[in-house]
């Protein structure tokens, strides 16, 4: 195969970057379960390995192939989502201060605000989508890490990744961007200045509602990224093989995935517009949304398989919504190959940046026309 640097990202993922197993040639890798390696007489190990905690060969070509999509000089494969966000702020320093946004993953947000504050974490929360606040909360001398998320779920504000990235560094920061919600296909977080990337690869990249995984990708191995590879081999928060390998099985199909939910997202965003029983639509893709501008200049080939309809009827309408769906699943979780929706305010509770009247909604890959038909009814019933 040609070098998988010169084909474009649909043709590296479909092959796993042409990654062939070398023992017999096999197109599909293999699965090591081997959790130690044999020594050498003089006690080093000849094959590269030690131990299978963090030095599994099940992740060496999932984790090539988020490197290459999203341009970095190394990827890591974690437990969840949750455990690679949380490796970047443990390699912080207790005292270090860190600004997150408002509209965030609502775990990470609970988590930063109890047990990173508990670590000795500073942490500011701000508008991540209005520069001005983003840079009022820079604290001169004390800021480590900004961290954005864009799209923000649940109400999908974009955040710009270039200004971002110019306000963190310029007061001597690193910018963190979780970009699950985007994939590498629509954004790609590096090339816009972001330092560290961040994948719930739970969502878009397995794709199918059965595997629990993170990934971080770093622009450069420097002295932080060592601190958080370090974490993640003393703290154990490491995937297994099986995972590792669904892992890859399910990233040979992200384009084709990615394509489709984005194609009928956007489907249904203009539906939901103009439908008589919604009374806002929340999709970057929308000429009307806020962040419409800034993802235009920031997404390429589509505006993401999220968005957010707000309903007649405040929180009762939106639960009879819910209730009279048949095809959308009433399930957590998104970035599956099943339509999936949610009440998000009663789920995350207080400071949920999510309105009562709000259902968000996950889109996957079946007959959108199906997908448009069940909410025309269940719009219509509530």
């Amino acid at each position: 195969m040609a070098d998988s640097k010169d084909t474009r990202p649909a043709t590296q993922l479909a092959q796993a970057l042409g990654i062939i197993e070398p023992a017999y040639g096999g197109l599909v890798p293999a699965l090591h379960w081997s959790t130690t390696y044999e020594r050498a007489p003089d006690g080093g190990y000849p094959k590269g390995r030690a131990y299978g905690r963090d030095e599994n060969p099940s992740y060496d070509a999932a984790e090539a192939v988020l490197k290459q999509l999203e341009g970095g000089a190394e990827a890591l494969l974690f437990a969840s989502g949750m455990a690679a966000a949380t490796a970047v702020f443990l390699a912080l320093s207790p005292g270090d201060h860190v600004v997150a946004p408002r509209v965030m993953y609502w775990a990470l947000r609970k988590w930063l605000s109890q047990t990173g504050a508990r670590l000795g974490l500073a942490v500011d929360f701000a508008d991540a989508d209005d520069n001005d606040a983003l840079k009022a909360a820079i604290r001169p001398g004390r800021t480590r890490l900004v961290w954005i998320e864009t799209p923000a779920n649940p109400t999908w504000v974009v955040t710009d990744i270039a200004a971002a990235a110019s306000i963190a560094h310029g007061a001597g920061a690193l910018l963190a961007v979780d970009s699950t919600v985007a994939t590498p296909l629509l954004t790609r977080p590096i090339e816009h200045g972001a330092d560290i990337v961040m994948h719930a690869a739970t969502k878009y990249l397995n794709g199918h509602s059965d595997v629990i995984a993170g990934a971080l990708i770093a622009r450069e191995k420097d002295e932080f990224w060592a601190r958080i590879r370090a974490n993640r081999a003393g703290m154990g928060g490491i995937l297994g093989p099986m995972e590792a390998w669904l892992l890859l099985r399910g990233l040979r199909t992200l384009h084709l995935r990615v394509a489709a939910a984005c194609q009928s997202a956007a489907r249904i965003a203009r539906f939901c517009e103009t439908h008589p029983a919604c009374v806002g639509v929340l999709y970057p893709g929308l000429p009307n949304s806020p962040g419409h501008a800034v993802a235009l200049r920031q997404m390429r080939g589509g505006f993401g398989g999220m968005l957010s309809i707000r309903t007649r009827g405040g929180e009762a309408g939106a639960f009879r919504v819910a209730g009279a769906l048949k095809v959308f699943k009433r399930a957590t979780s998104l970035g599956g190959v099943e339509s999936l929706v949610e009440h998000r305010a009663s789920v995350e509770g207080a400071g949920t940046p999510a309105p009562p009247d709000m259902l968000r909604l996950s889109i996957g890959i079946e007959d959108v026309e199906d997908l448009v038909a069940d909410l025309d009814r269940a719009l219509g019933a509530a």
